[in-house]
């Protein structure tokens, strides 16, 4: 898995205008729902890849290597602590048309 790069996004709140984020969908709610699922899947991803990194460490014996190890482990949690939350950085994909998405038509019953 590769690990996802830390982008020049800024991790503080950032107001943001509707109209703006409803402008891709013709909708705010239907904006809000796809920034929603693209945000999820990079908390998943940015989890899995995390826990991954971290099982690295894992060792079931007590010895005094684990004082090293857990300054790479926490160097790596630091870095993830970092980065901007999930939300945000959907949101800005979302905004630079980077995001991908696909309405479910009804299909006409006549």
């Amino acid at each position: 898995m590769t690990m996802i790069k830390k982008p020049n996004i800024p991790a503080s709140v950032i107001t943001r205008d509707a109209a703006v984020i409803a402008q891709p969908t013709g909708n705010l709610y239907e904006s809000v729902a796809v920034i929603s699922k693209r945000a999820r899947q990079i908390s998943i991803a940015l989890k899995e890849e995390l826990s991954s990194k971290l099982a690295e460490f894992a060792s079931t014996v007590d010895n005094l290597e684990e004082v090293f190890e857990n300054r790479e482990q926490i160097e790596i949690s630091r870095f993830y602590e970092r980065m901007p939350k999930p939300t945000t950085l959907a949101t800005e994909e979302f905004l630079n048309g980077e995001v991908m998405y696909r309405r479910i038509q009804e299909e006409d019953n006549q």
